[in-house]
């Protein structure tokens, strides 16, 4: 059934809401790639307040056992937990794994960018909120509570899992779900989004078997995509561990420690720039309407862009700016690539009705 367009203020809602939840992916790699990530050594609260401390003296003298001890009491409670469903190696390690039960350092700098990161993350949780109220008090727009009312849950569980990276000291592995889980509520909130808005076709005859091809080639990319988002992420804890020992080893020298999660990484960008150029070159034979070509030329660009500063990162030595603007495009290239296979896949359709009609 083709989109039935909601032409009220909500598509612009929900447009806001995705840009905000991409904002907050960017936020969150500043917090990454400037050691944040345990400026708040408790969660939701940041030193038990909700406006963090700006200096040591506001603390207690032993408040670095004293949030140790929270934490490592929240660790064993979630081995017990994660256990008893079947994952008896994450119990042990949740146990034993001594890095986990490092100490943190009270930061001024890194406490308010973790904490200015939170209050985004919270912003982002009223406004899927707000999105459940919207569906239910207007009755044509009913259809979309139940996905609305799950992505409040997935957002919900975001939060406790963001609690989880908290506790364990950044363990590896947990960010990586931590990060595939914000993308899984970014799609669904882009797919809320495309719901309410009219199909925008392409000039096409009835007949035209290009389109199924077209469509695959870009299901293929968007897999591919997916992974390699994985494997950036892995690559991204990789830095992480190496950046604990910094103060021994240069940053130049972290690319050579990381080993071949990198190098499969970046490698494997070439393959997936291949593949969207020959999307783009086939979608292009089309006439497009205006709203093609913007989604296109954006997607083109943000993929260049992530390419250079993928080589920037590979040959710079890593320079912090650059890892949080590669991490957006990133994302802005899966959310397109998402779009894109909803319209194409919903102009399919009403092909195949067509001729069925006819």
């Amino acid at each position: 059934m083709v989109n039935q367009p909601d032409r009220g203020f909500y598509p612009k809602f929900l447009l806001f809401t995705i840009a905000s939840v991409c904002f907050l992916i960017f936020v969150g790699g500043i917090v990454r790639s400037t050691g944040s990530g345990m400026g708040c050594p408790d969660w939701p609260k940041c030193f038990e307040s909700l406006i963090p401390p700006t200096s040591s003296d506001q603390l207690p003298d032993d408040y670095e056992q004293i949030y140790l001890a929270k934490r490592q009491g929240k660790n064993l409670r979630l081995a017990n937990y994660v256990e008893a469903i079947g994952f008896s190696d994450l119990a042990v390690r949740l146990r034993t794994d001594q890095a986990i039960l490092l100490e943190t350092l009270f930061n001024p700098a890194k406490t308010w960018i973790e904490y200015l990161n939170r209050v985004l993350g919270v912003i982002i949780g009223l406004l899927v909120f707000l999105n459940v109220a919207i569906t239910i008090i207007k009755p044509h727009r009913r259809r979309f509570i139940k996905l609305a009312i799950l992505i409040f849950l997935l957002t919900g569980f975001q939060g406790w899992v963001g609690s989880i990276v908290v506790s364990t000291n950044l363990l590896p592995g947990i960010i990586t779900f931590h990060m595939a889980l914000a993308l899984i509520i970014l799609g669904m909130l882009i797919y809320n989004y495309w719901l309410t808005r009219e199909l925008q076709n392409l000039r096409v005859q009835s007949s035209d078997k290009n389109l199924n091809k077209t469509l695959m080639i870009l299901m293929i990319s968007f897999a591919l995509f997916s992974i390699q988002i994985v494997l950036g992420t892995q690559v991204r804890e990789a830095v992480d561990q190496i950046s604990g020992n910094s103060n021994e080893i240069g940053r130049d020298s972290w690319i050579s420690l990381i080993g071949t999660r990198f190098y499969i990484h970046r490698s494997f960008s070439l393959l997936i720039a291949g593949m969207h150029a020959w999307f783009v070159y086939l979608l292009f034979k089309y006439q497009l309407a205006e709203p093609w070509k913007n989604w296109l030329n954006t997607l083109l660009v943000s993929i260049c862009l992530s390419i250079l500063t993928g080589i920037l990162l590979s040959y710079l030595g890593l320079p912090p700016f650059f890892q949080p603007l590669h991490l957006v495009l990133a994302t802005v290239i899966f959310g397109i690539d998402l779009y894109l296979i909803l319209e194409l896949g919903q102009l399919k359709k009403v092909i195949n009705s067509i001729k069925n009609e006819s």
